[in-house]
């Protein structure tokens, strides 16, 4: 146990954040049913895998939140473009059986969701989360150089395994789709660019300050939660855009709302935590909310379904806002 962790009995958290980033991300808004949940461990490998390598690396070489979003974006990257390439391939979810928003030969208003999406929930939230769960683990690296050799692989192996199953038997089999293969020039962009993004994270290493005098003042734990929920919810909204929910709004719209929460997210944020009010009841409230309008705005992709994959979301939505609950209240005896 000590060979993987950089403290004994450390490997709590780090399995942690491998289990909390794909239900985050995954499970709880709904993406992953019940009928599918085999694929779990294959997301715990890639999502949770992901996540514990880029935390390792921020409080390794101890970077800033701006490092880590750029390291964050480089595993979207990698996943949207290298492992399920669900940006490059054309879409299997249509909902008015109409193409939307793809132009040389990337589906633009869904990337960009994507990115978005996968860097917060994948990355961020469960990050954040489970350092609210272990609040006297925050500033361990909770795996040590020889349990990256052990997660690197895992990382490794769930990635061709996603890839495999994703694009060369659901799309074949479930979605009776051709298997896909990328063009050779979006898979050199895409590992440039993921290359770039580590470089820039790693060159400039130190944490990224944001100066006190342009801090803002969070009035309540309340206020972070409820802009969380709006933020999730919208967010929702474009990835259905991307699904082409609504073929007649323009793309362009798309995108500009959600640059609009890039910035919303970017500029308050930072200047949330870095004020002397900010503590565990803001941040506690702010990972809820986000959760909260994540999983309600993914109910809506249950309205015509019934039977275990309906009742599984409930049920693993109750239990994960009841638990939400007790951890807010130690949180805030604390």
């Amino acid at each position: 146990m000590e060979t993987l962790s950089n403290k004994k009995g450390g490997l709590a958290p780090a399995l942690m954040l491998m289990l909390a980033a794909p239900l985050l991300t995954e499970v709880l808004p709904g993406a992953t049913r019940f009928s599918s949940i085999f694929v779990l461990p294959i997301e715990m490998c890639v999502w949770g895998g992901g996540a514990l390598l880029i935390r390792y690396a921020v409080r390794r070489w101890q970077l800033g939140w701006l490092q880590m979003l750029c390291l964050a974006i480089a595993l979207s990257i990698a996943e949207e473009c290298l492992i399920q390439q669900t940006s490059l391939a054309p879409m299997v979810i249509r909902l008015k059986g109409i193409t939307y928003a793809r132009s040389f030969g990337v589906n633009y208003v869904y990337f960009l969701w994507a990115l978005i999406y996968e860097s917060v929930f994948v990355v961020f939230l469960p990050v954040y989360l489970v350092e609210l769960i272990y609040p006297g683990r925050k500033h361990d690296l909770w795996i040590s150089k020889g349990g990256m050799f052990v997660v690197i692989p895992l990382f490794l192996v769930g990635s061709l395994l996603a890839w495999f199953t994703w694009t060369q038997i659901a799309r074949v089999k479930v979605f009776h789709l051709p298997a896909y293969h990328p063009p050779v020039a979006a898979v050199v962009v895409a590992v440039v660019a993921i290359s770039v993004l580590i470089f820039m994270a790693l060159k400039h290493v130190g944490k990224t300050t944001i100066n006190p005098a342009v801090a803002l003042k969070p009035l309540s734990p309340w206020l972070p939660g409820v802009a969380g929920a709006i933020w999730a919810t919208v967010l929702f909204g474009i990835v259905l855009l991307g699904f082409g929910i609504k073929p007649d709004f323009p793309p362009m719209a798309a995108i500009g709302i959600g640059l609009v929460l890039i910035l919303a997210a970017v500029y308050v944020v930072p200047r949330w935590s870095a004020h002397t009010d900010w503590n565990r009841n803001y941040r506690f409230g702010l990972i809820f909310g986000t959760m909260l309008g994540s999983m309600g705005a993914g109910q809506l992709g249950f309205m015509d379904t019934h039977g275990p994959d309906l009742y599984f979301k409930i049920i693993t939505n109750l239990i994960a806002v009841g638990l939400m609950i007790v951890l807010g209240l130690k949180a805030s005896k604390r």
